[in-house]
């Protein structure tokens, strides 16, 4: 049974921190506890766990407050999601073991979700796609260290295409070239992809 913090962490993470209008504000502690169904004791230490991980700021005698995506932090994101995904993709490619069906399917759930109101749930696909490429290696150290991203690049794949009309179709095009060149068997083609994919997204983080 899934605790009254569990509920609350998953919520918080999932729903609030990913929210565009969200970032810098600070939370009702009351207003999550109605809205989750709970009460606010859980809603406090979902609130500890996420500071812990800096994706809240606990302001004294203010609250709680969602910590906007630094520059730094965004540029520090890209870079290590780039280490992770080109080691996958390189390893996936020299063993042929490419999950090619399984990221087709997620390319297409994505191309059916390019409305304004589907955002969150394209980013999350867009999620999946990525994480399936990794998982696809087969290793549980690497799949935890990227799975604890996921946060940061939710909110920032959100961010981006909130910054940038049209973002949802380039991203589309820009996971057909990753899966393209995962097809062809090219390694250095995928990370070339892999490259210009994180690069486009973090000049429209960093220009919005």
């Amino acid at each position: 049974m899934v605790s009254g913090r569990e509920k609350a962490y998953a919520y918080l993470k999932d729903t609030v921190l990913t929210d565009p209008e969200m970032q810098g504000a600070f939370l009702s502690e009351q207003e999550l506890a109605d809205r989750i169904g709970v009460s606010r004791t859980p809603i406090r230490e979902a609130l500890l766990l996420l500071a812990a991980e800096d994706l809240v700021e606990l302001v004294p005698k203010r609250g709680a407050r969602v910590t906007p995506l630094t520059g730094r932090e965004v540029r520090e994101l890209m870079e290590l999601r780039g280490v992770v995904e080109r080691y996958a993709a390189q390893q996936l490619v020299a063993a042929e073991r490419v999950p090619l069906e399984e990221l087709r399917s997620l390319l297409e759930q994505q191309r059916a979700l390019t409305g304004a109101e589907d955002t969150r749930e394209f980013i999350a696909v867009d999620h999946r796609f990525h994480a399936s490429l990794v998982s696809a290696v087969g290793n549980a150290l690497l799949d935890r260290h990227y799975d604890s991203l996921r946060s940061r690049q939710v909110r920032a794949g959100v961010v981006a295409v909130y910054n940038q009309q049209g973002r949802q179709e380039a991203v589309l095009d820009e996971h057909e070239a990753i899966l393209d060149a995962l097809a062809g068997g090219d390694a250095q083609a995928v990370c070339a992809a892999i490259d210009h994919h994180l690069e486009s997204t973090l000049k429209v983080l960093l220009a919005g």
